[in-house]
């Protein structure tokens, strides 16, 4: 089986890679994130990984797309929906056509690992994508390895995010910390 694994980072591919490696499939990595910002994020990630795929010695190909602007232009109208309606698809539908245009004959996806993804959204996307393409989906629910990833990427000293991706998401997760804050010094 030829696979290629769409890898949203270094720490989310770790658990991957093994378990597939494990079951004898030597996964090809994918880069393509356009959602990730700023840039300093987006090019220590990329790095990040790059860096983890030549310590495990696998193969990796880098679609090097920046794209701040299409992402505004994208879900500037519902940032809710943002994962759902941009950031999964653009990303899967990229992995697919490269997998087409390659000779890849499986693909998968290390979105499926985080704990924080909406795993559903992701396989239902990435089923369609199959049938649209004629690739196969190597559908693996990773997420019960996400500590042991976390914990085995910490030991590699790869660099560990702290946030999904996009500059929402890093809003996100200072948003409980804001309100918590507004609380404490309006008691005081």
């Amino acid at each position: 089986m030829k696979l290629l694994l769409h890898a949203c980072c270094a720490p989310c591919s770790v658990y991957c890679v093994k378990v597939l490696r494990e079951e004898g499939i030597e996964p090809t990595l994918f880069w393509y994130n356009p959602n990730i910002h700023p840039y300093i994020e987006y090019k220590t990630r990329r790095d990040t990984l790059i860096e983890f795929a030549n310590m495990q010695n696998l193969n990796y190909v880098i679609q090097d797309e920046y794209g701040l602007d299409n992402f505004c232009k994208n879900v500037i109208n519902n940032l809710d929906s943002r994962c759902v309606m941009y950031c999964y698809p653009v990303r899967l539908r990229k992995l697919f056509e490269y997998a087409k245009a390659n000779g890849y004959d499986a693909v998968s996806t290390t979105l499926l690992y985080s704990i924080y993804q909406k795993h559903d959204v992701i396989k239902k996307i990435m089923e369609d994508l199959s049938k649209e393409f004629g690739i196969e989906f190597v559908y693996r629910d990773f997420r019960v390895g996400f500590r042991e990833g976390q914990d085995e990427a910490r030991n590699l000293g790869l660099y560990m995010q702290k946030y999904c991706g996009c500059i929402f998401s890093e809003e996100d997760r200072y948003l409980d910390k804001i309100s918590k804050d507004k609380i404490r010094f309006s008691d005081n």
